[in-house]
């Protein structure tokens, strides 16, 4: 049998340059609680993304728990019912309710036209996410939201090195999340981060992640949210590597793309105005049983995609059941392929090769 191949594969730094990093952690003994690499890191994403503000904090979940309680959302929240758990785990965590609103078979993301009928007297915000990296349709989304005085989150977990006009999608908003996680092309093993434009919210995240207080001041209730400097350390390295990263993705993009135009899948669809990050490469079949057929095809010959995103999150037994017919559709028939720079030549030929004979009869 050959080497099993799996949807994704962390990009890891060389070991002499993240052991730099260790070797000033061990000198100035300083671990965690907002260290100077921490900062360092902030500093140099807030360059690297020209964002304003950045709170980095434990991973891409607890930044979402903070963006709801600092922006003080109560009630309802209109979300994607296409996304990671987490998106709407988060809101019913902060014991808010979520709403959820069907997709667009454009972009896979949020269906801003959806969006007005769902909000009620109780609805005071829209999270939504940038689905594999595809922005929403953002000035929809902040004219509803200006319309009807509600506060825009956008999950951008996808979204690193992503531009949209020319501006980073962290930069939409009243504030934007992502997810520093080993999967991601960005990563500090785990982690995350809360992007900002406002100062005093920035600072309010800041207070928040490290239990609501400073030094012996308690100003408000908090959470754990900080993250380490070895995490730090992972991202700065990492940082410093992003773009070869991105090239090497956007090369296998293409490449899948043009070996399987032939075959009857819809690909992502990367509008002319987007910088692309090349994050991941799922592909839409005509069918349920197509999908399974292509899916047992490959995981018979030690290839493993990955069914990303299923279920369609309103079917969850904890979450409300709504009706997102299209979402539902799309989560049954999508399939993710093994996707990362470490493939060899030899591994990218196998995976094409087995995706091409998983549809002849």
């Amino acid at each position: 049998m050959s080497k099993p191949i799996y949807v994704t594969k962390t990009s890891l730094p060389k070991k002499e340059a993240y052991n730099t990093y260790l070797d000033k952690i061990w000198e100035n003994g300083w671990v965690t609680n907002e260290g100077p690499l921490v900062k360092q890191l902030q500093a140099k994403l807030q360059d690297f993304l020209k964002v304003p503000y950045v709170q980095y904090t434990t991973n891409g979940t607890i930044a979402l728990q903070l963006a709801i309680r600092a922006l003080e959302i109560q009630g309802e929240i209109i979300t994607t019912s296409y996304s990671y758990v987490a998106t709407a785990s988060s809101i019913i965590w902060e014991a808010c309710k979520p709403v959820f609103c069907d997709i667009s078979k454009k972009d896979l993301c949020i269906d801003p036209d959806l969006i007005e009928e769902k909000i009620t007297p109780a609805t005071s915000a829209i999270l939504a996410t940038h689905v594999y990296g595809i922005p929403c349709q953002v000035e929809k989304i902040k004219k509803i939201a200006k319309k009807h005085n509600l506060k825009v989150i956008y999950d951008g977990a996808h979204g690193f090195g992503v531009k949209l006009n020319n501006i980073s999608i962290f930069n939409y908003g009243d504030l934007s999340t992502t997810s520093f996680h080993a999967t991601k092309i960005f990563h500090t093993i785990e982690g995350g981060a809360v992007f900002l434009k406002d100062e005093l919210l920035s600072e309010k995240i800041r207070h928040s992640k490290s239990f609501g207080h400073q030094g012996d001041n308690h100003l408000f209730l908090g959470i754990n949210g900080k993250n380490s400097e070895f995490h730090a350390a992972m991202g700065l390295c990492n940082l410093t590597q992003i773009d070869s990263i991105i090239k090497s993705r956007k090369k296998l993009f293409y490449r899948y793309t043009n070996a399987f135009e032939e075959l009857p899948l819809i690909f992502l669809n990367i509008p002319e105005n987007v910088q692309y990050n090349y994050g991941y490469f799922p592909v839409i079949f005509e069918s349920a049983a197509a999908r399974t057929k292509t899916q047992e095809f490959l995981e018979a010959r030690n290839i493993f995609p990955r069914r990303y995103f299923f279920p369609s999150l309103n079917t969850i037994n904890y979450m409300p059941d709504q009706n997102c017919p299209v979402s539902e559709e799309i989560s049954q028939k999508v399939l993710c392929l093994p996707f990362y720079p470490q493939l060899t030549e030899e591994e990218t030929k196998r995976i094409i090769k087995a995706v091409q004979k998983s549809f002849e009869k």
